[in-house]
């Protein structure tokens, strides 16, 4: 049966809350109406609306809340409705949901997740299709994962909730309607390991969350060229899986990596920086970005030149193999 990874997210959620009574969701509109992508639909219906519930359009204190019922024993998933609106929330998330648990030498877990619609390709407007990867992944104290198949959607939602660690959950949106052919419920690779979605043998792809499609794509018109491109699908931003990157660049000799995000200090630069310094004597050329460009986000009608597409991963490609 097909599963979309809207619907997967959702199982991955029922199922965590019929397992633990601890369990809750809340958000703006994620109760009666079951999110504005319908990810939470039918939540509040089976468990009740003091397990799924609406809150305020207040960011901060959807957070703040969160810290409080973790710190009672609850387990939070508390959703930021857009990737833009989780800036009211910054110093919620940074001063207090990552360092609280170390301030206290770890007597104070805060097991939160925050689920965050992130990225562009969906014709929004403003403040609608942001990538603030970069910001959670450089806060010590978080763990961010970010998941680019239904598979993974379930399997690492389940294993968030589960964490006692915060985590920022990145749902690509502009996926939430692909499908997979599985069977739910389904167990996926730990959420700390990269993933190799297709070998290769003349350039590696590192890539996550929305971009893991757009290269797969690539690889495939890539092969018409008679290039073979090899796709790592990162998962997990932090902790980065430093041992799956080199071994892959130890095997191809050449490296790109691909984030909707703009390039300027992204999770690019730290890709990078990490195969130049367990993989430097296996490099055949530079390591490469296909990334957005460094501006806001444009408005709907100008995202498609504004997001990497395969004809810049492409491009990409061809500079490393010609260098």
């Amino acid at each position: 049966m097909a599963v979309t990874l809207a619907q997967a997210i959702n199982a991955a959620l029922a199922d965590e809350m019929e397992a633990d009574p601890k369990v809750l969701m809340f958000g703006e509109d994620v109760g009666q109406l079951g999110g504005v992508f319908r990810v939470t639909d039918g939540l509040q219906e089976r468990f009740g609306d003091k397990r799924c519930y609406d809150t305020p359009l207040a960011e901060s204190g959807i957070i703040g809340t969160a810290i409080g019922l973790a710190m009672y024993g609850w387990r939070p998933v508390a959703e930021m409705q857009f990737d833009g609106f989780t800036y009211p929330a910054f110093e919620q998330i940074v001063s207090h949901l990552a360092k609280m648990p170390n301030r206290s030498r770890g007597t104070v877990k805060l097991p939160v997740t925050v689920r965050i619609p992130y990225g562009g390709g969906i014709g929004a407007v403003e403040h609608h299709s942001e990538s603030p990867e970069a910001y959670w992944a450089h806060t010590a104290g978080l763990k961010v994962m970010t998941p680019g198949t239904p598979d993974d959607g379930y399997s690492m939602m389940r294993a968030a909730i589960r964490s006692d660690d915060p985590v920022i959950f990145l749902e690509p949106k502009r996926r939430y309607w692909m499908k997979s052919d599985t069977e739910l419920p389904v167990t996926t690779e730990p959420t700390h390991e990269a993933v190799v979605r297709r070998e290769g043998t003349d350039v590696t792809l590192f890539c996550y969350g929305p971009m893991v499609r757009t290269c797969l794509e690539a690889a495939d018109q890539a092969a018409d060229e008679g290039w073979s491109l090899e796709v790592v699908d990162l998962r997990s931003l932090s902790p980065l899986d430093t041992a799956a990157m080199v071994a892959s660049v130890q095997r191809t000799g050449r490296a790109i990596v691909v984030h909707e995000a703009a390039m300027t200090l992204g999770i690019g630069a730290e890709v990078a920086a990490r195969i130049q310094e367990g993989a430097f004597y296996h490099l055949e050329a530079p390591v490469l970005r296909a990334t957005g460009f460094d501006t806001p986000y444009p408005p709907a009608k100008l995202e498609e030149y504004w997001l990497p597409d395969v004809d810049r991963i492409l491009d990409a490609v061809e500079r490393s193999l010609t260098f």
